[in-house]
């Protein structure tokens, strides 16, 4: 007779067995876990905009022990360096012990998140009250902007040349900004008007509410918005024509709160995607030197489609790999550069969207990530046709794989197209590192609410991304 088959024991064996991290860590790691958070929330405090994210950047990479490319004669095995871009995108290395001839670990991730911005002439004045027109930027649904609290953050660059920072409506005692809604009492459907849903919120809706004190003369014709002017002027410097060379941006004034009674979940401003850079930028810190010279780059622009100068088909990346050719007195040719990203590892560090169960019918639930089922690997994304993106190969996902099996409190989950097929869809940075020829794959944090003013994230799944960012690097 033939041996009775343990089909218990065969699913087991072939079977994807999927649990929450929280199910599969001890209360060690999920300490752990919970510290980390906190270094997290408080960067994204910091960070709600890209300049300021850059900032915060090179503050914690010279706290690490690395120098400005500037300032370094030569580099060796070990040596450490960053370089900045237009204060909008920071680049870092840290030299392998073979340099660039066995290629690069590259994590890259975006810092920009959606947003308002000032429009080039934004202010005016409309029923004796002052606003500030605005045009948003990035994936937004409009009506999750009106009545929230708001904080002005940016530069403005005077005529005289002097570059002004702007942070307002951040500290309990400082104004807070608005943008005003319809009252329901007045959207509603009425008669046969054939008005059947409540107003839509327009991109020319979203006017800031700046202020309602007039200046004292009866001569002045807007005299909420002279009054608004003469408080810039007289605090900053700043004149109406400085808008056309400002960058101001109204984000949530909220600052990043744990959620939940248990505190598993953080409430924030800016996940997207500034969850995979502080991950992969800790990660990077943290890891040890291997052969291959190791890369973060933490980039801007990824919301509109990665175009512009501080975006990630910015030549810069070329321009600096270069500068690092020439200090590790190799021959400065960007032939060089090419065959090292042929040879090369990457990982887009980017967000995806979590199961929400409310929604699940925008899902194929069988290929889906989930809150706090750990590191969310996205094989592609793009939508229908797969079009616009790039996918993981095979070959470069077993490798990945096997990397973080290594490590039991690796979670991964692996999905692929962001929701259904004819329904879901987005893009990533991802495909322009491929078109580096570059391997590369999505690898992030699975969240609720993305692009919304408040998003959600898991702390497992931001701990599971810097174990696994890490993992990458030193493996």
């Amino acid at each position: 007779m033939s041996e009775k088959i343990d089909y218990q024991k065969l699913e087991k064996k072939l079977t994807l067995q999927k649990k929450s991290c929280w199910e599969v860590w001890d209360d060690k790691i999920k300490k752990q876990a919970f510290d980390f958070a906190e270094g997290y929330k408080n960067f994204l405090n910091k960070s709600k905009t890209e300049r300021e994210a850059i900032e915060t950047g090179i503050e914690l990479a010279q706290k690490n022990g690395f120098k400005n490319i500037t300032e370094v004669k030569s580099l060796s095995v070990g040596d450490k360096v960053y370089a900045i871009n237009r204060d909008k995108s920071l680049f870092l290395a840290r030299i392998g012990k073979q340099g660039l001839d066995n290629g690069m670990r590259i994590i890259m991730s975006h810092i920009d998140s959606p947003h308002l911005d000032f429009k080039v002439n934004p202010l005016f004045e409309d029923e004796n009250l002052a606003f500030a027109k605005t045009h948003y930027y990035g994936g937004i649904k409009k009506y999750q902007w009106p009545a929230i609290s708001l904080a002005l953050h940016g530069v403005v660059c005077l005529e005289n040349g002097k570059k002004i920072n702007i942070k307002i409506g951040e500290k309990d005692d400082e104004p807070i900004f608005m943008i005003t809604d319809l009252l329901p009492h007045l959207d509603r459907p009425v008669g046969h008007s054939g008005k059947s849903e409540y107003h839509e919120i327009k991109g020319e809706e979203l006017n800031l509410l700046l202020g309602s004190l007039p200046v004292n003369d009866s001569k002045i014709k807007e005299k909420v918005k002279l009054a608004i002017l003469e408080y810039l002027y007289n605090k900053y410097g700043i004149k109406e024509e400085d808008f056309a060379s400002a960058e101001i941006q109204a984000v949530p004034c909220e600052k990043a709160r744990d959620l939940g009674f248990d505190r598993s979940l953080i409430s924030a401003y800016g996940h997207d995607d500034k969850v995979c850079a502080y991950s992969s930028l800790m990660s990077f810190f943290d890891a040890e030197i291997i052969d291959q010279t190791q890369v973060c780059i933490l980039i801007d622009r990824e919301e509109i489609g990665s175009d512009g100068n501080t975006s990630a088909q910015s030549v810069f990346l070329e321009s600096f790999m270069l500068d690092v050719l020439k200090l590790n007195q190799k021959n400065c040719d960007i032939n060089e550069i090419y065959h090292s990203y042929g040879i090369s590892q990457a990982i887009s560090a980017d967000t995806t969207v979590a199961v929400d169960p409310d929604y699940k019918d925008v899902h194929d639930l069988r290929n889906a990530c989930r809150m706090g089922f750990g590191l969310a690997i996205e094989k592609y994304t793009g939508h229908g046709g797969k079009y616009s993106t790039s996918e993981a190969s095979a070959e470069f996902l077993q490798k990945l794989r096997m990397i973080f099996k290594k490590d039991k409190n690796i979670v991964c989950q692996f999905s692929g197209g962001i929701g259904k097929v004819d329904q879901g869809g987005g893009g990533t940075i991802a495909k322009y590192l491929a078109n580096r020829n570059i391997d590369v794959v999505d690898a992030g944090v699975a969240l609720f609410n993305i692009h919304a003013p408040l998003e959600i994230a898991s702390k497992a799944d931001i701990y599971c991304a810097y174990l696994g960012y890490k993992a990458f690097y030193q493996e």
